[in-house]
C-alpha cells in the first residue's frame, strides 16, 4: 500500500511562511495499491484534495472518497478536485450513515449549494455517486475497510482501518476521547473502538491537534492531545504512529518541538505528519 499525505492541517488551511515545511492544507490521504499507477481510495476531502490531483499526473480520478465526518475542513476540497471535476472521472463519495436517516446526497447538499456555494454536489462534472455506510467491515476499491464510530463533537464521526491483505493503516483524524472520561493519564479513555482500529496496525494516523497544556481550555473543541495518540499506539501494538491534524496556528517551529519531544523511539516509532510525504507500507 502507498499512502500520500495531501493535507495534514486541521480546522482551516494555514497559508504563510510559518507553515511551509509541514504544509497548510486540511485533511486528505490518497491510497494506492502496491504497483498501481494512481490512487483509488482517498480518505477525507479537505483542501488537501487539490494535492491529490498531482498524484494522478493529469489522469481523471476513478475511485472512492471516504469521509470520516462532515465538518468543513474535511469536505470543502470536493468542488476543487481537478482530477474529479471533469467529464471522464468516476467517483463515489462515501460518508458515515447519519443518525437522522438523511441520505448522503441531501446532507452534502446542505453545505454545498446556493447561496453558500455556486453549485450542488450533483452538478460536478463526471460520474459522481453519493452513499452512506454503517459501522462494520466493507470492501472498497480492493481494500478491506473497518469503520467504527469514535467520539468527536458535532456530528457522527468514523475512524477507519484500511487493509490490502498485506499492510494496514488506521485513520482517526478527529477524535475526542475525553468525552468518554479522563482516562488513567487525564488525556481521555483508551476505549474499545480506538483500540480495535489501531490493533497491530502498520501505521496509525491520529489526531494530535492539542498539546497537554492546551487540554483544559480546549477539551470541549473535540480533539485529542498528541500524547494520547502515542499511548494509544503503544497499547494497541501499532508499529508506527503519525501525528496528524495540526491546529491551524501550529507553526513549523512548534511542530519541530513536538517531533523532538515525542518523535523517534521504536515502540511505536513516532513522526509528525508532513504534507506530500509518501509512505510505502
Amino acid at each position: 500500500m502507498q499512502v500520500r499525505f495531501c493535507g495534514v492541517r486541521g480546522s482551516t488551511p494555514a497559508p504563510g511562511i510559518d507553515f511551509v515545511r509541514y504544509g497548510g492544507h486540511t485533511p486528505c490521504l490518497a491510497l494506492a495499491h502496491d504497483g498501481a499507477c494512481a490512487p483509488t481510495l482517498i480518505l477525507d476531502a479537505g483542501s488537501g484534495l487539490q494535492r491529490a490531483s498531482l498524484a494522478l499526473n493529469g489522469r481523471p480520478f476513478a475511485g472512492t472518497i471516504l469521509l470520516s465526518h462532515l465538518h468543513w475542513d474535511h469536505i470543502f476540497g470536493l468542488p476543487f478536485f481537478a482530477a474529479g471535476d471533469r467529464a471522464d472521472s468516476a467517483i463515489g463519495v462515501v460518508l458515515p450513515e447519519q443518525q437522522s436517516g438523511e441520505d448522503a446526497t441531501s446532507v452534502l447538499t446542505r453545505v454545498m449549494s446556493p447561496p453558500y456555494f455556486p453549485i450542488e454536489p450533483t452538478e460536478l462534472r463526471g460520474q459522481w455517486t453519493f452513499a452512506s455506510i454503517a459501522p462494520g467491515e466493507h470492501a472498497i476499491e480492493g481494500f478491506t475497510v473497518l469503520a467504527r464510530e469514535i467520539p468527536h463533537k458535532g456530528g457522527r464521526t468514523f475512524g477507519y482501518r484500511v487493509s490490502d491483505g498485506h499492510s494496514s493503516l488506521a485513520y482517526m483524524p478527529d477524535h475526542c476521547p475525553t468525552v468518554l472520561g479522563d482516562g488513567e493519564d487525564g488525556f481521555g479513555a483508551y476505549h474499545p473502538a480506538a483500540i480495535e482500529l489501531a490493533r497491530d496496525a502498520d501505521v496509525l494516523v491520529h489526531d494530535a491537534q492539542l498539546f497537554p497544556e492546551e487540554l483544559a481550555a480546549e477539551a470541549d473543541f473535540g480533539h485529542a492531545v498528541a500524547d494520547y495518540s502515542v499511548e494509544l499506539a503503544r497499547r494497541a501494538g501499532t508499529r508506527s504512529l503519525v501525528l496528524f491534524h495540526h491546529r491551524p496556528d501550529r507553526t513549523d517551529e512548534a511542530l519541530d518541538g513536538l517531533a523532538r519531544r515525542l518523535g523517534g523511539g521504536s515502540a511505536p516509532s513516532v513522526s509528525v505528519a508532513t504534507q506530500d510525504t509518501v509512505l510505502k507500507l
